[in-house]
């Protein structure tokens, strides 16, 4: 299993992938504020473990065990944003939040997130009703 430093950079580079059709070192550097040299270290990493290949000067590709987590990582990603929107968290603060507790969740809970925010997606009223309690509780405090 993955270091949740590891999974950071597989999930970049899925990302980056998806987008672009390929991941450079200069790009997942920059999209993860490192050095370009602790990318590379990092990659050569992942390609022992086998979650990409790398070639030096040549670029990378996800194997398909790494696709699999990438793609997993990204939805758990995902997950959480719409999760945080639904209970009302403000949106300039999501994408810090989830990047602040991605790697803390089991996977268990990340899927009962998952059934709360099918709960609240299979109705808007129910979502409706949520955030009018959330913003009555403000008015009262």
């Amino acid at each position: 299993m993955p270091t949740p430093s590891m999974e950071d950079y597989i999930e970049q580079i899925y990302l980056l992938i998806e987008s672009k059709g390929y991941a450079r070192v200069s790009d997942i550097a920059e999209n993860l504020s490192v050095h370009p040299s602790s990318v590379t270290k990092m990659v050569q990493k992942l390609d022992r473990d086998e979650y990409l290949t790398y070639e030096k000067y040549r670029g990378l590709m996800l194997t398909s065990k790494g696709k699999k987590i990438g793609k997993r990582l990204v939805f758990r990603h995902e997950l959480l944003e719409t999760f945080l929107e639904i209970i009302g968290v403000e949106q300039g603060n999501i994408y810090e939040e989830v990047e602040g507790i991605e790697h803390h969740l089991s996977w268990d809970s990340i899927d009962r997130i998952g059934d709360l925010v099918q709960y609240f997606e299979e109705d808007p009223s129910r979502r409706e009703t949520l955030l009018q309690v959330h913003k009555r509780s403000e008015e009262d405090a």
